[in-house]
């Protein structure tokens, strides 16, 4: 059998070399998640708007994909097609809304997917140019 103590200290390095895996492993995924994405905050409005996540979203021709940040999930953890999706509304964010997105976000409720996506004014110029961008032949329904 062995001593309390070798046992604590056997038990107390495995979960060390756990937690340093785990922390390789989601520095890993941002670093490879922050090549080419933008820093966009996203909230689903069923939910009743219960909070932001923050997350990197990548653009992949009719489609907006969304990674949360701190998920274990290997792909995207939202998809927006182009076609699906119109604005319903821009606002600026609340006082309270404000630590959980990026540094001067603009809101925008989003119809079809029911989210409100916030980003910041680069990231919100290119999601609107890719928003009204649409193959030659088909109308865009919606105003940025």
């Amino acid at each position: 059998m062995g001593s309390p103590v070798v046992w604590f200290v056997v038990a107390l390095g495995l979960l060390l070399l756990a937690a340093l895996i785990v922390a390789g492993l989601a520095w890993r995924r941002l670093r490879e998640l922050r090549v080419g994405g933008i820093d966009v905050a996203l909230r689903a409005s069923k939910d009743g708007g219960r909070g932001w996540h923050l997350g990197v979203a990548h653009y992949r021709g009719e489609e907006f994909t969304w990674y949360r940040v701190l998920s274990l999930r290997s792909g995207p953890n939202w998809v927006i097609n182009r076609r699906d999706v119109e604005i319903a509304r821009r606002r600026e964010p609340t006082v309270s809304e404000a630590y959980a997105m990026p540094a001067g976000s603009t809101v925008l409720d989003l119809t079809g997917p029911d989210l409100e996506l916030a980003m910041g004014r680069d990231a919100l110029t290119g999601f609107l140019s890719w928003l009204e961008s649409a193959p030659p032949g088909r109308s865009v329904p919606w105003a940025s």
